[in-house]
């Protein structure tokens, strides 16, 4: 089983380009392309925030380029990547090709595409499917997430497209397509108020599982901290991603824990995290 980790909180300290040295440095197998600067989104007025980034701009493949290369040349993959989001926002669903693209220029087999928080199955499956065809050509695979909404005046969350292990399957059942699979995010599943669990989600997706999102929560906020620093249990996890014979990467999502670093230190907080899938990796294999 192979190790990866998204690149956005590395990058924040110390560039993208710099932060897929780290990651291989640290003992990772693959990098995760992190795209939220592709597009940002200001949800108060319902409009794009100009990034200024190469992924927003003409040069999007030469960048996607330069960091394909630096992992090869220091012997790591990009094994999937994350489109910016809300999907439903017309400003984002104009640059999801560009991000299905962006993957295949890297070299990733899967581009995660947040499904619209408040709609439906049905609803949802009309944009997968308009975005499928170009997938195809791309030799990508879109992954739909399990999503979560704060409930009013409560301390846990509150239902969304995939947040339920039964609706997350009808998503991916309802559009029928071998090119549209499960990434479950192992945090979100663990918020209080969503009537699942991790485990239960494995299991329930079973081969549709294709993708992860690694990260450690305290059952009630998405806090995405490093694994084994929270509440999360680990051992139960393990035991069902071997019990479906989980054949994919061990991706970390844990973006929030390197905001306790600089670039000075950065790399220190970045094999920790190394470290930590690591003994995922090992608690799964002993399953």
């Amino acid at each position: 089983m192979k190790i990866s980790t998204e690149i956005y909180s590395t990058a924040c300290h110390v560039g993208e380009h710099k932060a897929v040295e780290m990651i291989a440095k640290a003992g990772f197998d693959a990098w995760d392309l992190s795209m939220f600067d592709m597009c940002r989104y200001d949800w108060g007025k319902g409009t794009a925030i100009e990034t200024g980034h190469p992924l927003g701009g003409k040069d999007y493949l030469k960048f996607v380029r330069e960091l394909k290369q630096i992992g090869l040349d220091n012997g790591i993959v990009c094994n999937q990547s994350h489109a910016p989001f809300p999907s439903k926002a017309p400003v984002i669903c104009d640059l999801l090709k560009r991000a299905i693209e962006c993957t295949a220029e890297a070299g990733g087999e899967i581009c995660i595409i947040h499904p619209d928080n408040n709609s439906d199955a049905e609803k949802n499956a009309e944009m997968y499917h308009e975005l499928l065809p170009f997938a195809k050509e791309c030799g990508v695979k879109i992954a739909t997430e399990n999503m979560w909404n704060w409930a009013n005046g409560a301390d846990h969350a509150s239902s969304a497209a995939c947040s339920h292990h039964d609706d997350f399957c009808k998503h991916i059942d309802i559009v029928n397509d071998p090119y549209l699979v499960a990434c479950l995010d192992i945090g979100h599943a663990e918020m209080a108020g969503l009537d699942t669990s991790a485990d239960t989600m494995i299991r329930a997706l079973d081969k549709r599982l294709q993708a992860l999102h690694i990260h450690d929560n305290d059952k009630k906020h998405d806090s995405h901290q490093i694994p084994f620093s929270m509440d999360i249990d680990w051992g139960v996890v393990a035991k069902a991603l071997k019990d479906i014979d989980y054949r994919g990467y061990l991706t970390l999502e844990a973006d929030r824990y390197l905001s306790k670093y600089n670039k000075d230190n950065v790399f220190d907080g970045v094999c920790e995290l190394a470290r930590s899938a690591r003994r995922l990796e090992a608690m799964i294999k002993e399953a």
